[in-house]
């Protein structure tokens, strides 16, 4: 009787310890979401361990490395954006859903394995894209039309690019011409983006998809010399009042304002952000660098989070995450949560002639004096143009540190 117990509790203690979980096949993937029953968006990834895959959209690669299993069921978690994956695992194919439920996103997912073209191509190129075009969008079921500039490169029928809006870019796309179709997408865990375009001669006709939930028609004619308005003369500063000013918590629970002895006699940039916002994050990138390398010369940032996440303490946890993603060191506090709605942040930021974008940058003078306001961003998708706004930013605040 004594041996059975013996052989029945080892019988269990390894049943306990043994990993009956299905793995992720290391290697090449295509993940689809399902826009509706005719699209999917389309983006590549790759598993290099049980633990973590890279998406690539273009030039953009993202580690993703928080990884779940449960049996045959895995659950990938963003690294910055609060969406993830819920997903059945089997050999080659990899079912479920993304979901982010503080975007109120619910998309339907499937992955194939040793799978690298992003779409199919049926027919050679007919035609070449590379250039600038000038573009207007129009949703479907809200708001009015909107200028863009679309910036494209092709090679072959492989092409790159993105579309420039006043406040903002569509970052890193990628796709194909095939024949005279213009297929685009990208997938960065918050945007999920298809762009679908006959193009004939100098003008394009199609329709952009943003996950399952919108969509909009958009013409676009070539045009080497169109430009969008200059992002430092959208956003203005109301001269009824003096100065910037707000008081926020951050993390800690500490008020946070201008009147704060580290920003005393320096060149300080205020930023308007979220942690759900991709242009936000292409910008914070930048400043987090920026300020570990020029901290020393006398300039400060600070950052006002617009927060979608329903409580405070689940907008702090995104913005921990933020700040521990991409190392930043100066201050980021909570300005709003429940809601990024502009109007709300407006009414928080009443010196400001409107909040029309995330981001908005604001630069101070030694003085705490508004010295420019810049709204939108441009970041590495938008080639010459991210190179340009680092050019105008290294300038503009090194002047502002010589005064």
């Amino acid at each position: 009787m004594k041996y059975l117990l013996v052989v029945l509790c080892t019988f269990i203690m390894f049943s306990c310890n043994k990993d009956y979980s299905t793995k992720m096949k290391q290697g090449h993937w295509l993940g689809q979401l399902q826009v509706n029953d005719s699209h999917n968006i389309p983006f590549n990834f790759e598993v290099t361990s049980d633990q973590s895959l890279k998406i690539t959209n273009a030039e953009e690669v993202i580690l993703v490395d928080d990884i779940t299993y449960d049996n045959d069921s895995v659950f990938i978690k963003m690294p910055v954006f609060d969406g993830y994956f819920a997903i059945k695992l089997s050999d080659d194919v990899m079912t479920g859903r993304f979901i982010d439920k503080t975007m109120d996103k619910d998309i339907p997912f499937k992955a194939v394995y040793n799978s690298k073209n992003r779409f199919s191509a049926n027919n050679a190129p007919n035609t070449n894209v590379s250039g600038n075009w000038e573009v207007v969008f129009t949703p479907k079921a809200e708001g009015d039309s909107y200028m863009a500039k679309g910036v494209f490169m092709q090679k072959d029928e492989l092409v790159t690019g993105t579309f420039r809006t006043k406040t903002g870019d569509y970052r890193h796309l990628e796709g194909i011409v095939d024949g005279n179709q213009l297929k685009l997408s990208t997938f960065d865990g918050a945007h999920a983006y298809l762009f679908l375009a006959s193009v004939n001669g100098d003008s394009l006709k199609g329709t952009f998809y943003s996950g399952n939930t919108w969509e909009a028609s958009f013409k676009a004619k070539r045009n080497e010399n169109f430009n969008l308005p200059d992002a430092n003369t959208l956003t203005t500063f109301n001269e009824d009042y003096e100065r910037l000013e707000f008081a926020f918590p951050d993390a800690n629970g500490n008020i946070v304002s201008l009147e704060d002895e580290r920003f005393q006699n320096k060149v300080v940039v205020v930023q308007l952000m979220g942690t759900w916002c991709p242009n936000c994050l292409d910008e914070s990138t930048f400043f987090s660098e920026y300020y570990k390398n020029n901290a020393e010369k006398g300039v400060e940032f600070v950052a006002l989070a617009f927060e979608n996440a329903k409580t405070d303490s689940l907008a702090f946890a995104g913005i921990n995450r933020l700040k521990n993603r991409l190392g930043i060191t100066y201050p980021i506090v909570l300005a709003q949560h429940g809601s990024s709605d502009k109007l709300e942040a407006h009414k928080k930021l009443p010196m400001l002639s409107e909040v029309m974008s995330y981001p908005t940058t604001i630069f101070l003078d030694k003085t705490g004096k508004v010295r420019k306001i810049h709204t939108g961003f441009n970041g590495p998708a938008t080639g010459e143009k991210y190179v340009a706004f680092k050019n105008e930013f290294n300038a503009f605040v090194n002047k502002l540190l010589s005064e």
